[in-house]
């Protein structure tokens, strides 16, 4: 049942990703940022755990998950070291994502030749 779940939850957001795309005149850029805010603002009520609960990698894969981890990192870094802790909080959850997307965006870079 947990595929079925991942299935509908991923393809929810992907499908409402879609439709504002198309919809509207925001840049696929924008539609990145709002789903992260979306994902953290879920993770602030304690929805977002919920939904991982539900579908698994349904919701840990989108974009909206990245989000979570940077609102779950920051309150957490928060509750252990008050305001320095904020900032060490976020970049200790996302600091592998983010490397790795680094690192891929550069050797995509040496293999393909951009056009501007």
């Amino acid at each position: 049942m947990i595929y079925i779940n991942a299935f509908i939850l991923c393809g929810l957001i992907c499908a409402i990703g879609q439709i504002v795309l198309e919809n509207t005149n925001l840049t696929p850029g924008h539609l990145n940022s709002i789903l992260v805010v979306c994902g953290a603002i879920l993770s602030f009520f304690g929805i977002y755990e919920i939904l991982l609960d539900w579908a698994g990698a349904g919701a840990s894969v989108p974009i909206t998950n990245f989000g979570h981890l940077l609102f779950k990192g920051a309150y957490e870094g928060y509750l252990e070291d008050g305001i320095t802790g904020l900032l060490n909080g976020i970049l200790s959850t996302s600091s592998g994502g983010l490397s790795v997307a680094i690192i891929v965006a550069f050797l995509v870079a040496l293999v393909t030749k951009p056009k501007h």
